[in-house]
């Protein structure tokens, strides 16, 4: 049995490790992956913009199931492309992903079904928007909104601000098609919590919650990336709040894309605020988070690909789901100059280390050079400990992060520092 997982950074090698694990001993193929994967799996060189190569490919190896751990295919419509040529995908089809791959859908499909989220409006036009500035009192959120590699969100302060990253966007295409359209918004207060689900079109189940730390550098300061860290599980989320979670957030979004003739099966990410009225959307996403998966994937006891293929089955409780109770923290080893120049080609040394302290290492921006591993893009790769709780799982994390070895890197120091320190949450993260 083949599966093949479509993307190429840790998300994905976390991915890969969690099905090659399963008890039916599928072999794993991941398109384009990276050259740090090649431990879990086989690369094949398809860029994830060709949707008809990976479907011709998926046919050539006889695969069982694919599974897009990036949002770019999805959002292009892969599950379309190969649904037509009766090959299994699991993820959403293009008109659902859209949940994902336009804001301004997400917010007006929310507005629709009544689904918490922050006031807001859409804008194409730089001089309709500024003028509509006067409306809104500072501070709030300016967003692009297509897929703008988690780049395309502005927190702004002043109104001078949010005139610069309109203009950024509408006039300057800072993002490209991307910015072409922008949404403005209430900025909400309280801590950021990522909520995952396992969708079959009628039902879904919650896999659990997250915290990732956005920002570059420590005490939440620097640029936004694509992630610098995560923690699993939040402790301040009880089983109550996910059931309130999962009653007025999840399953109406299930059920609205149903009522709208989007019938939604995949991974469904709801990245929320948990204000003094209760849990708020700020997005949603069709795929797991980046690092959230590489703390989610390794507590999952139960065979991963058992769930994966009920879900697309259409029948999601078809298959057991056990979590392991205890923690994992993730930290992020980025080159230097990331996230606006990373540089590359530089030596990475200490995986093997890091594995022997018992963390899990997911690779991400490398390559194989001459047989050397060397880095090829921003966030090198994932170090991820667990422990019995965030305060033990933090500390086999940076024990082994201490291990990795790359000219120039650098990583946060605190990531998952306010749980330990303040196990009832942090103060208002990044959107």
């Amino acid at each position: 049995m083949k599966v093949l997982v479509l993307g190429s950074g840790a998300r994905e090698h976390a991915l890969a490790r969690a099905l090659a694990r399963s008890r039916r001993g599928p072999e794993v193929l991941v398109a384009p992956g990276n050259d740090g994967m090649l431990d879990v799996a086989r690369r094949l060189p398809i860029p994830l913009d060709d949707l008809e190569g990976l479907a011709r490919a998926a046919r050539q190896e006889r695969v069982a199931l694919t599974v897009a751990g990036s949002e770019e295919p999805l959002v292009r419509g892969a599950w379309d492309v190969f649904d037509a040529r009766g090959l299994r995908l699991f993820g959403p089809s293009r008109g659902a992903a859209a949940l994902e791959g336009s804001k301004a859908f997400a917010k007006q499909f929310m507005r629709r079904h009544g689904i918490p989220t922050a006031a807001f409006e859409i804008f194409e036009d730089f001089a309709t928007a500024e003028a509509a500035l006067d409306r809104w009192h500072p501070p709030f959120v300016v967003k692009a909104d297509g897929l703008a590699a988690g780049k395309g969100v502005h927190l702004v302060e002043t109104r001078d601000e949010a005139r610069a990253s309109l203009r950024a966007m509408l006039v300057e295409r800072r993002y490209g098609d991307a910015g072409g359209r922008v949404i403005v918004e209430e900025m909400l207060h309280g801590p950021e919590l990522s909520v995952f689900a396992l969708a079959d079109g009628y039902n879904l189940r919650v896999l659990g919650c997250a915290r990732d730390h956005k920002r570059a550098h420590d005490g939440d300061l620097g640029p936004n990336t694509g992630g610098m860290g995560a923690y699993a599980p939040v402790p301040e989320v009880g089983r109550a709040l996910e059931r309130d979670i999962e009653a007025r957030i999840l399953m109406p979004t299930l059920v609205g894309l149903l009522d709208e003739g989007l019938p939604y099966r995949g991974f469904l990410y709801a990245g929320l605020m948990l204000t003094a009225t209760g849990p708020q959307v700020l997005e949603f996403n069709c795929r797991l988070g980046d690092p959230e998966a590489q703390v989610l994937l390794p507590r999952v006891e139960s065979d991963w690909l058992d769930l994966l293929l009920a879900a697309d089955g259409g029948d999601v409780g078809a298959a057991p789901f056990e979590l392991d109770p205890g923690a994992a923290v993730a930290v992020v080893v980025a080159s230097a100059g990331y996230p606006e120049a990373p540089r590359t080609g530089m030596e990475v040394r200490g995986i093997d280390a890091a594995r022997a302290c018992g963390a899990e290492v997911y690779c991400a921006g490398v390559r194989l050079d001459a047989g050397r591993l060397v880095t090829s893009g921003g966030r090198i790769l994932s170090v991820v400990g667990r422990g019995g709780d965030v305060a033990a799982a933090r500390d086999a994390a940076y024990g082994a992060v201490a291990a990795i070895d790359v000219e120039g890197c650098f990583y946060r120091r605190d990531i998952a520092l306010r749980a330990v320190e303040s196990p009832q949450g942090a103060s208002r993260a990044e959107a």
